[in-house]
């Protein structure tokens, strides 16, 4: 059954987010041949819509508008559902981001519809979609379908694999009208603690350091190795109770939850609740002085050490892997 199928795009400083990309391809997928129509809300944002359109949207749908420069829940679920409204569209992809996790509930509700939230993976079987997401902390993972009404999912960032960039494909750009009115949240400043460089939530490789780097100094061996493979740096809850790195860095149950292709933990020992936001990673590495740390029993390759002894060793081998690439 084909589907016409609308993508939220998130876009930050100008640009698109990776996660725009893997939720087209996973609209791709809900749509099952039919329409996917990507949609772009903010402020003198219509410039990136090619770029949509290049991964895989068929149609972009802008809505610009000065009080839409920055995220508010009431300013853009009055965009959104104006598109809806317009479109009618069969079903809605949303990346699982925290302007996701935020917007797709409300959107959810004002449609009375249900929401699949944060889904790892998406396939097409017994003429239904079925969507899997993580339960209790990832430790098991359940299948959804949705049997009646808007299919409404979140997609959780490096999950689902974009299509690839084809910049030869075209298509239409079009911009809605919205009167955008009655909002009761204002941003008056937007003040950003997290480190520059690459975003935690999207990184490939994520460099995460625990209680054993000791200090705020400790973690400068770990940028150093995430500069060099071009990664982002990450951390415990127990490494930011200790004040060495801002909560903005931390992973697990109450922090982030990141799934990049190579995650390294640092002086981590494991506690259940940094495991909830780290082990669907596709690559664990652990590093750590005690043989009975927690993290060994979910990672791939365990190295026993001192981290600040491991950590510059892996730093100088990858710069000469680099160097001989």
């Amino acid at each position: 059954m084909s589907r016409k199928v609308l993508v939220l795009g998130e876009a930050r400083d100008g640009a698109l987010r990776n996660v725009s990309f893997e939720a087209i391809a996973a609209g791709k997928t809900v749509a099952e041949g039919g329409e996917v129509v990507a949609v772009l809300v903010g402020d003198s944002i219509s410039s990136l819509a090619n770029e949509l359109i290049q991964y895989g949207a068929d149609r972009v749908v802008t809505v610009e508008d000065e009080k839409l420069g920055s995220y508010t829940p009431d300013g853009f679920s009055q965009a959104v559902l104006a598109v809806i409204d317009a479109e009618s569209p069969e079903g809605l992809v949303f990346g699982h981001t925290a302007l996701g996790k935020d917007l797709s509930p409300k959107i959810a509700s004002k449609l009375n519809s249900g929401l699949i939230s944060d889904v790892t993976a998406i396939e097409s079987a017994g003429g239904n979609i079925v969507f899997t997401r993580p339960i209790y902390s990832g430790k098991a993972f359940e299948k959804k379908i949705v049997t009646d009404g808007l299919i409404i999912a979140s997609v959780r960032p490096n999950n689902i694999t974009p299509l690839g960039k084809d910049e030869s494909r075209t298509g239409e750009v079009t911009s809605l009208s919205v009167d955008i009115k009655d909002l009761r949240t204002i941003v008056k400043e937007v003040v950003r603690k997290a480190t520059e460089g690459v975003d935690l939530s999207e990184a490939k490789v994520v460099i995460a350091g625990g209680r054993g780097v000791k200090s705020a100094e400790g973690f400068e061996p770990l940028k150093e190795l995430a500069n060099v493979l071009g990664g982002a740096v990450g951390a415990s809850r127990g490494a930011c109770d200790a004040d060495y790195c801002d909560y903005s860095l931390q992973i697990g149950q109450t922090g982030k939850v990141v799934t990049p292709d190579l995650y390294i933990a640092c002086g981590i020992s494991g506690a259940i609740q940094h495991l909830a936001g780290m082990s669907n990673s596709k690559v664990i590495v652990a590093i750590n002085k005690d043989p009975e740390a927690n993290i060994f029993k979910v990672a791939d390759y365990g190295i026993v050490g001192d981290l600040f002894e491991v950590v510059p060793m892996l730093t100088e081998e990858f710069k000469k892997l680099k160097v001989n690439a």
